[in-house]
């Protein structure tokens, strides 16, 4: 590239797509923001973040803004469903720092929602476009144009669909995708710390396995919330939403069995929602000519590996260094993008995939195994430096 200063529009405003525009505009480049929300914020509850998505963030200049809204877990556990045995232990805290020199961070969607969006309006004001609902794009030899449902008209040299598992950028290049229902529903819910017993909840991300369904708790917000999310197996869905409104009876009927510390939780959740869990098949292609995608607009993930946001982290910085370091073809500079993430995020899709059948059947006889590779895993997966590769577009 010339000197650094086209112009990338970026479709969508979630994590990944704020996360990457940080970047561009660290590397230099001028950076449209398009968001179909008239009001800038973000569905969910709770965000783990694991120290290879922290060191991207620490490279940005944002461990001062999470730490001061994020809670850092001491270890991740698993625990039996009706037992309550602890099943498993593995070390998070400051041994993920002294093990791979960055810290694991548990963190509320909005609070991490909002550090990356201040961050993003003190270096690029104006660069974030609301109710603007990207409904189309062309593209020739000499740039890209986007269209909205407004009817304006963005132009830029790339872009970027960063926009979800609706993602309009994929259908347009690809055409609609199928995805399959997984068999399983899953219900998320806060719970204010001042409403449970005193000491109720550990300082760490917990696990518990079971029979058909499993059930993720853990603190966000400094430690003033805990996060719950539980997956149970069921036969039918038809929506597929972060945001439907659930029934506290449906959840609680759900995990009737279950220990009376999940039941706790349960019953003191201020509110839940429900929402059909959908897979999709890796994507053999991410984009075409001056056109890729991005986060889980090309490899949505199953919530079993707490990478989903990472992974679009990820992208995020390699999408802006293979630009930074290209030539004059921008498309040369998106397909090194696209063969750098392609066999890690779908190596993670399988491995979320997996975890179905590991969370689900707590008495199997080879557990202790499972467990042992599942800790490799993590490794594997925690131990990752995105910013050690080469972004260089073979020429």
């Amino acid at each position: 590239m010339t000197e650094k200063r086209e112009t990338i529009i970026v479709a969508g405003a979630g994590i990944g797509g704020l996360t990457l525009a940080l970047c561009l505009v660290r590397a230099g480049f001028t950076v449209t923001v398009l968001e179909q929300a008239k009001v800038l914020g973000e569905v969910g509850a709770g965000v783990q973040i694991s120290a290879n998505g922290a060191r991207v963030l620490y490279h940005l200049g944002l461990a001062e803004a999470l730490q001061a809204v994020a809670f850092k877990p001491e270890r991740g556990e698993m625990r039996h469903w009706q037992s309550g045995e602890t099943l498993s232990s593995r070390p998070l805290g400051q041994a993920s720092e002294e093990t791979f020199g960055f810290p694991y961070f548990h963190l509320h969607r909005a609070d991490f929602h909002a550090v990356l969006a201040e961050a993003l309006g003190r270096e690029a004001p104006g660069a974030v476009h609301l109710g603007a609902k990207v409904t189309g794009f062309s593209q020739s030899n000499d740039g890209v144009t986007v269209t909205t449902e407004a009817g304006e008209s963005f132009s830029g040299d790339i872009l970027v669909g960063s926009d979800g598992i609706h993602s309009a950028i994929r259908t347009q290049l690809f055409g609609p995708d199928a995805p399959r229902f997984t068999g399983c529903v899953a219900w998320r819910a806060t719970v204010p710390v001042g409403a449970l017993p005193p000491g109720h909840v550990r300082p760490v991300a917990s696990n518990w396995i079971g029979r058909g369904g499993h059930f993720v708790h853990y603190y966000v917000r400094r430690g003033e919330l805990v996060n719950c999310v539980g997956i149970m197996e069921q036969d039918e869905w038809q929506a597929e939403s972060w945001s439907s409104d659930g029934a506290k009876a449906g959840f609680l009927a759900d995990f009737k069995d279950w220990h009376e510390d999940v039941q706790i939780l349960m019953r003191q959740a201020e509110s839940c929602f429900r929402w059909g869990l959908f897979d999709r098949d890796p994507m053999p292609r991410w984009g075409e000519g001056r056109v890729t995608l991005l986060g889980d607009a090309c490899h949505p993930m199953l919530p079993f590996m707490a990478q989903g946001a990472v992974m679009a982290i990820e992208d995020a910085y390699t999408l802006a260094q293979c630009l930074a370091v290209g030539t004059a073809e921008p498309s040369a500079s998106l397909r090194r993008y696209e063969d750098l993430r392609r066999e890690r995020t779908a190596t993670v899709q399988q491995m979320s995939r997996d975890n179905i059948q590991f969370f689900h059947n707590a008495d199997i006889p080879n557990l202790v195994e499972r467990m042992s590779k599942h800790r490799a895993a993590h490794l594997w997966l925690y131990g990752f430096d995105v910013t050690d590769q080469d972004f260089a577009a073979s020429t």
